[in-house]
């Protein structure tokens, strides 16, 4: 597979990584969080295939855990992503955040133990705490590269002032933030100023939540206790504008002859060389399908046409609940 870098100075990793979500939290996407077997078949699959991009997080259930096992006798294949700073409450839509140094430090001993390795590759704050300085976290986090713990340092819905405060402290590696045809915020501000400062953009959701997989018609094709049904994209009259929008990318699909998810994937692996999407499953044939993306070439004329079908701002509805929306783009 395609290598990209993580910023000027990071490792090469696969063009298409795994977010390893899906396998460790149960009642999010799924009725139920995959079994151990499964999991380290799903991962080792995933490297066979060329990946060697796996992030997680400490919020992931146990996937940390699941991932660690995964990796005994591959780690050294493997460019390793774990993420701290959200803390869960009662629900995956009440969170809050802990940025400070001393969480910086007591959670990244806590992932190593979980995950069974000496060093994280790639150590992102998972939220930006709007009560700790950007300085003082990145500086427990650049603590821990000088101890040997962290290799590299990155943020996750950071916005593009927080990254330039962080990056003067510590060299920032990588943004993770959601980009897809469904989000195409991060090309407003954010985008323009990593490309100036050398960070890679990792692209979570990149399947518009499913939307753009064309893996459900109607809000009853999701499992009872998935987190989407209280999303405000998935809710009434934004749930079918936004099913119509997806429909236009699934018969362009057709005509290229590859899925919708595929098409997706290769207009984001299009749009530029420092974006690097990490969809999320615990399926193996969703994994298969997402990875061979890869493989699709599309043409100046293909973008044109997807981005005429699905333009920046078509969506209905916000990201995320208010609640979640308070923190994004710290």
């Amino acid at each position: 597979m395609e290598q990209r870098r993580l910023g000027h100075d990071g490792p090469q990793v696969s063009a298409i990584g795994l977010g390893c979500m899906s396998i460790g939290i149960a009642d999010v996407y799924t009725s139920s969080a995959q079994d151990d077997d499964k999991a380290i078949e799903l991962i080792h699959r995933a490297l066979d295939l060329g990946v060697n991009f796996l992030d997680t997080a400490n919020v992931y259930g146990d996937s940390e855990i699941k991932v660690g096992k995964a990796l005994q006798g591959r780690r050294d294949s493997v460019v390793l992503a774990t993420k701290f700073g959200l803390v869960i409450s009662s629900d995956i839509q009440n969170r809050g955040v802990d940025g400070t140094p001393e969480n910086a430090h007591r959670a990244c001993d806590e992932s190593l133990q979980r995950l069974g390795v000496e060093q994280i590759d790639l150590y992102y704050l998972h939220r930006v705490d709007p009560r700790v300085p950007i300085e003082e976290t990145v500086g427990a986090m650049a603590e821990l590269v000088h101890a040997g713990k962290v290799r590299h340092l990155g943020l996750s819905e950071a916005s593009p002032e927080t990254v330039r405060r962080a990056h003067k402290v510590h060299p920032i590696a990588a943004v993770q933030t959601e980009y897809s045809l469904f989000s195409r915020e991060p090309e407003d501000g954010l985008l323009p100023v990593l490309r100036e400062l050398g960070i890679a953009l990792v692209a979570y959701s990149p399947l518009g939540r499913g939307f753009l997989g064309g893996r459900f018609r109607s809000v009853d094709d999701l499992a009872p206790n998935d987190w989407r049904r209280n999303n405000p994209r998935f809710q009434g009259e934004q749930f079918a504008a936004n099913i119509a929008i997806a429909d236009r990318l699934r018969e362009f699909a057709e005509e290229k002859r590859c899925t919708p998810a595929q098409l997706a994937l290769a207009w984001l692996l299009n749009r530029s060389h420092d974006v690097i999407p990490i969809p999320g499953t615990s399926s193996m044939a969703r994994l298969e399908e997402n990875i061979h993306a890869a493989d699709i070439r599309l043409t100046e004329e293909d973008m044109q046409r997807i981005e005429q079908a699905l333009p920046a701002g078509s969506v209905a509805g916000e990201r995320y609940a208010p609640a979640m929306m308070k923190i994004l783009n710290g």
